[in-house]
């Protein structure tokens, strides 16, 4: 009685295999990560994984990937570096997680490169500068689109120059983020021959930038590149409402973290005017492709049951473009072998709702598509002029251009 029950039962599930359905019933594709949910990063973080669900959610509505669901498997970061390494190492023994996203930033991220080359794992990056240039990890893929390690400055230095700059500043965190552009920035500017009057690394938890600004001040530079992360940017800019930095100054920003989110652009207001700042999207017609306009409806309706950025333009649509680099290679493979995918990647560009995507050997953008964009015209506690455009005035690249720059900074302040 008993082997007959058994043999049953081995016959029914069996059976079951050859089900077309059963196919559902296959262990999700975990994708594992962690995120900055609290600490200073979490006002991006939280948005940027914001962005990975609704792709999550879209692609298991298809069907998943290869049949089974897909899962995200996703840790507090706490915006620190110092906890990144143990919860990678998590994923990877415990969860046993099939696919990596990065943290995002680069600070939390840099810890976790040698520990995903020795592991011969794909890191989709998230929004890190240069943590793969000493690494030299072939199956890093950033999302962000940087490009060439001196495209950023490049953009910006070039046009300070056509204002008429021929002297910079340099003012940045003492954070690696920060001082990779820093870096690059230098080299560009000895390139151009332009000398730099004023060059300045600030504690990370610095609070009070009066003294600083006046230091900065006096050596009147005629561009000032700053480099910081969200609560430095925004106390940099009140003390420059306080202090004022010279009429010299034709161009000023560059490298400032927090001021493409939507709560801190609406609590800075017309402190933002005549910054000239890094972005990666922005509400101009020419920066919407297949499938743009319907996640910022699906974004926007979910933000505010996450309470988190309404606007999501910088960091949220390129958490969508992460699953899609994924799904992309994971359909044409129809694996998940991490050779696979990153070979895959790195011979063919893939269409996303931030547009193409082509990566370079280094894992980086083929060519930079970073906006540099000044605030004109911004008004005190109003959110809804952000979604609008003409707020911010794309400069660069040339073929995205929505006007012109008005210089010099305090005259554009006004």
């Amino acid at each position: 009685m008993k082997r007959r029950t058994l043999l049953g039962a081995a016959v029914t599930t069996a059976g079951l295999a050859l089900i077309p359905g059963a196919r559902a019933q296959q262990p999700p594709i975990k994708i594992g990560l962690s995120m900055a949910q609290t600490g200073g990063l979490a006002g991006g973080g939280k948005a940027a994984l914001l962005g990975h669900e609704i792709w999550r959610d879209d692609i298991n509505a298809k069907g998943g990937l290869l049949g089974r669901k897909v899962e995200l498997v996703v840790y507090d970061d706490k915006s620190s570096a110092a906890e990144t390494p143990a919860i990678y190492s998590k994923l990877l023994d415990i969860d046993k997680v099939d696919l990596l996203f990065a943290p995002y930033a680069t600070v939390p991220t840099a810890p976790i490169m040698p520990l995903v080359k020795q592991r011969g794992m794909v890191l989709i990056g998230n929004f890190s500068f240069q943590v793969n240039s000493k690494v030299g990890h072939d199956m890093w893929f950033n999302n962000a689109p940087w490009g060439p390690a001196d495209a950023w400055a490049s953009a910006f230095l070039d046009i300070g120059q056509k204002a008429g700059g021929k002297t910079v500043a340099l003012l940045t965190a003492d954070q690696e983020f920060a001082q990779n552009l820093a870096t690059t920035a230098r080299e560009v500017a000895k390139k151009r021959s332009m000398p730099i009057v004023y060059d300045q690394a600030y504690p990370p938890n610095t609070v009070e930038f009066s003294g600083i600004i006046r230091a900065l001040k006096a050596a009147k530079p005629d561009i000032v590149y700053v480099a910081s992360y969200p609560p430095d940017s925004a106390g940099i800019l009140r003390a420059i409402n306080e202090i004022g930095i010279g009429d010299n100054v034709k161009l000023f920003g560059g490298g400032m973290v927090g001021l493409q989110f939507g709560p801190v652009m609406e609590n800075m207001g017309s402190l933002l005017n005549g910054v000239v700042n890094f972005n990666t999207w922005l509400p101009e017609p020419s920066m919407y492709f297949d499938g743009t306009k319907a996640f910022f409806d699906t974004y926007t309706k979910r933000a505010i049951e996450a309470k988190v950025d309404p606007l999501g333009y910088y960091l949220a649509p390129f958490g969508y473009a992460s699953g899609q680099l994924i799904e992309a290679a994971v359909k044409a493979t129809g694996s998940l072998d991490q050779k696979a995918i990153a070979k895959y990647l790195h011979e063919n560009e893939v269409k996303t709702i931030v547009g193409p995507i082509a990566f370079s050997a280094d894992g980086e953008r083929k060519e930079t598509a970073t906006l540099q964009a000044q605030f004109q015209g911004i008004v005190d506690k109003n959110m809804d002029q952000f979604r609008k455009p003409g707020k911010q005035v794309i400069l660069f690249p040339a073929s995205l251009k929505s006007g012109e720059l008005i210089t010099p900074f305090e005259a554009a302040r006004k």
